[in-house]
């Protein structure tokens, strides 16, 4: 019998405008926070994580300005 674990991610709030989708999200088993970006007219995704020290509906709020300021893997 294998041990599995569930990684339970929530969302903690939601944001839909002019095509870019924005979610912050939580991931219960490391407390990790999370803010994923979907541009549905260029069709490119990010995600950001928030860092310590960040407030997390900043990042939220302004995904693009966070983006900027490091390296963000594009989804494809």
């Amino acid at each position: 019998m294998t041990a599995t674990t569930t990684h339970l991610t929530r969302e903690l709030d939601h944001r839909y405008s002019d095509g870019i989708d924005v979610r912050l999200l939580w991931n219960q088993h490391d407390n990790r926070v999370f803010v994923t970006v979907n541009d549905a007219k260029t069709e490119e995704a990010f995600t950001i994580e928030v860092r310590e020290g960040e407030r997390a509906m900043d990042v939220f709020q302004h995904p693009f300005a966070y983006a900027t300021r490091r390296s963000v893997a594009l989804a494809a």
